[in-house]
């Protein structure tokens, strides 16, 4: 069987239980699973690649992003904006996408992720125009070869019934149900080493009923897939569920369903000790999004008190409309330096964040057989090269959070190579990137 091995490493950052790093060690990966770990490997016939002067670590999980987005970056009107003011200004433009727009961007959006190191993605798409489809994202993560987890997201109240959505861009709740069913029963693949799984993904508390939260958190148990969602981003937010519902997000997540080990809400930026608790009560999940946050004003999540309660918490880079970038490996290091701003300087170390965005957010996502390096899990993989300027004179090469690179060298998804010495090797980048800058010219 063909079959790779990954030759001579710096350091090994396994992130397995025993979270090993290990020097000068080899790794085979064969079948698209970890096979053998290990100084000295034998060849056996294997495709060589040579990582002296290189980190290799698990290929990094992003657990929220919103793909489409990718096309509609440092929109003027946008850029200063909170959360609903940002919205508004965008939802228009979002209005005139179809499936064309939602396929390119979703390659671009992957592309970038690949190159900062992720295997792993999940995309939240809530909003359908003009005969889109999440099918168009799912074909998009096929050709660029990434592990993809979509959620089949809706919005069904519009600002003519009290919500934040212009009218034409929400769906019949029946229709959105349909949809789901339809999709899941097209796409999703339970099984260990699944491409691609699906989720159910209403929006968010303002703009979907409690009745359509409820019927989907019944229709995803009942096809066994997993629940997402946003969730107390920030203050308009709070204030918005406390006004509507009455109660705070935590309260009105947990009445209709919507907590437990197969559930994740993206955000988080605003939930108390009662909340954190009983996300960790029930094993919900976080994705926590720290350059979004930070962008849209949102403030700061609480990560250092939910990791300490048992929270299990993942990173997401968000939409690139509200980042404005989709580098996996600079919102870890974000994530580390927020935490330390709020709760100083060993709140969080380079290792646990590196944590968080491989093996955390792979528990987020209900895969304990991604985010570690250790045999019988799936060949994914991330190759760093420390030997260049940003980890000159460095200590510490797998402290890469605090002194290395931002892009990748290579990068291998189920034991196939998708990245290789920094380029895309299953699309033509620049081509893409080409018809991506026209689609947006057009749409501006």
């Amino acid at each position: 069987m063909r079959h790779t091995l990954i030759r001579g490493a710096e350091m090994i950052v396994t992130m397995d239980d025993a979270r090993r790093e290990l020097a000068g060690a080899d790794l085979r990966l064969r079948g698209g699973q970890v096979a053998e770990i290990g100084p000295g490997l034998e060849p056996n016939g294997a495709e060589i690649v040579e990582a002296a002067g290189c980190i290799v670590t698990p290929g990094l999980v992003n657990t929220h992003h919103h793909l489409y987005q990718t096309l509609t970056r440092a929109v003027p009107g946008g850029q200063d904006a909170l959360l609903f003011g940002w919205l508004k200004t965008l939802y228009p433009i979002w209005g005139r996408f179809g499936p064309e727009e939602m396929r390119v961007s979703a390659l671009v959006g992957l592309a970038e992720l690949a190159l900062s190191g992720c295997t792993l993605s999940s995309d939240h798409l809530y909003l359908f125009p003009n005969g889109a489809r999440l099918d168009d994202t799912i074909a998009a993560a096929g050709e660029i070869g990434l592990r993809f987890h979509p959620t089949r997201g809706a919005m069904s109240i519009g600002e003519s019934a009290g919500g934040l959505p212009p009218d034409v861009l929400v769906e019949r709740e029946a229709a959105i149900l349909d949809d789901c069913i339809r999709v899941i029963d097209a796409f999703h693949d339970p099984h260990p080493g699944a491409m691609v799984r699906v989720g159910v993904a209403p929006c968010s508390p303002f703009s979907v009923s409690r009745e359509l939260m409820r019927d989907a958190a019944v229709l995803a148990r009942d096809k066994g897939v997993m629940l997402h969602t946003h969730l107390a981003e920030n203050d308009e937010d709070i204030a918005y569920s406390e006004a509507q519902f009455g109660c705070r997000p935590g309260q009105y997540a947990e009445d209709l369903g919507w907590t437990g080990a197969d559930v994740w809400h993206a955000h988080c930026v605003k939930l108390d000790g009662q909340e954190i608790d009983l996300f960790a009560r029930t094993g919900t999940g976080v994705a926590h999004c720290p350059c979004s946050n930070c962008r849209l004003g949102s403030g700061v999540a609480p990560v250092r008190q939910m990791r300490d309660a048992g929270v299990k918490v993942g990173l997401g880079v968000d939409g690139s409309a509200s980042n404005d970038a989709g580098n996996l490996v600079a919102e870890a290091r974000q994530a580390m330096l927020l935490q330390r701003v709020v709760s100083g300087a060993d709140a969080m170390s380079a290792r646990e964040a590196l944590e968080i965005a491989t093996r955390g957010g792979a528990q987020v996502l209900g895969r304990d057989d991604c985010g570690q390096i250790s045999p019988g899990k799936r060949a994914d993989i991330a190759i760093w090269d420390v030997s260049g300027i940003e980890a000159a004179g460095s200590w510490d090469k797998a402290a890469l959070l605090l002194a290395g690179p931002t892009r990748v060298r290579d990068l291998f998804v189920e034991g196939r190579q998708v990245v290789k010495g920094g380029q895309m090797m299953t699309i033509d980048l620049p081509r893409v990137i080409e018809v991506q800058n026209r689609m947006a010219r057009a749409l501006a």
